[in-house]
């Protein structure tokens, strides 16, 4: 395990972090990283735990795709909780490897790092937008509760994630003594990606908007927005939304979270 450390004010302190799984890894030019890790904090993060924010107003905007679901939550994390969950990764380690992600050579052209988060992150995150997500997906309910593993993308400049659709996943958390991501019941599956966006353009991003491409030609491009966070169906059907992550230029990395949004019945 690593030990502890502080963050760059010395303020906060991060507990050490290990690895609960090692999956089959795929590079960006092909090629697999037979045992990449999925991470886990040795301990729950203080820096992670979510505060209520009173001064947040997450808003919903539909995005018109010609008949596909996409649509945009502003004000879903405050500035500093962006700010803490780019550090914890940063601590975590990027890599050029995706453990669990299978991709053909030169479409994940970006690094990435998957962790599994503590429910005081997950539960409040989705308190504060739940009512503005659809209640139903294919006759499958929302399920109370978000994917633990948070599925992370960096990316440097010339970084670009190439056209593509999301599979659908099934949802994860940790065990009681934190030494394994356990896998949820096949009850549950996700039915929307969830990108959040922890920095953009005011940060000094240049680029990498998130470019949806609806029915009949219709395009749209997504600005990333620190603390905003762009929701689409996903999954292997005709109502899966192709995307792309467009190339970052500048000095600036550009860092976004995947996050499951699930459906289904049963416990967890």
């Amino acid at each position: 395990m690593v030990s502890k450390a502080h963050d760059e004010a010395g303020t906060t302190p991060w507990p050490g972090h290990h690895a609960v799984a090692h999956l089959p890894g795929s590079l960006p030019m092909g090629g697999v990283v037979p045992l990449t890790p999925v991470h886990a904090f040795d301990s729950p993060a203080p820096a992670l735990s979510l505060q209520p924010q009173p001064a947040l107003r997450p808003v919903r905007q539909d995005i018109d795709l010609g008949g596909l679901l996409a649509f945009v939550i502003d004000e879903v994390v405050a500035p500093a909780e962006a700010d803490a969950i780019v550090a914890a990764t940063e601590r975590l380690g990027y890599r050029d490897e995706a453990p669990g992600i299978a991709t053909p050579p030169g479409m994940r052209m970006n690094k990435s790092v998957h962790w599994v988060a503590d429910p005081d992150f997950t539960t409040p995150l989705l308190g504060r937008f739940a009512h503005l997500l659809p209640p139903a997906l294919a006759n499958e309910p929302l399920y109370p509760a978000l994917s633990q593993r948070i599925n992370m993308y960096k990316y440097d400049a010339n970084d670009v994630f190439n056209p593509h659709t999301d599979g659908n996943w099934p949802g994860y958390s940790l065990s009681d003594d934190r030494s394994t991501m356990l896998e949820w019941g096949p009850g549950l599956r996700s039915g929307l990606t969830m990108l959040l966006y922890l920095n953009g353009p005011d940060d000094g991003v240049e680029g990498g908007n998130t470019r949806l491409y609806g029915v009949r030609g219709r395009c749209v491009d997504v600005l990333p927005r620190k603390g905003s966070a762009l929701f689409f169906r996903h999954g292997f059907g005709a109502d899966s939304v192709l995307h792309e992550g467009c190339v970052v230029s500048g000095k600036v990395a550009k860092y976004v979270a995947r996050i499951n949004v699930m459906y289904g019945h049963g416990p967890h």
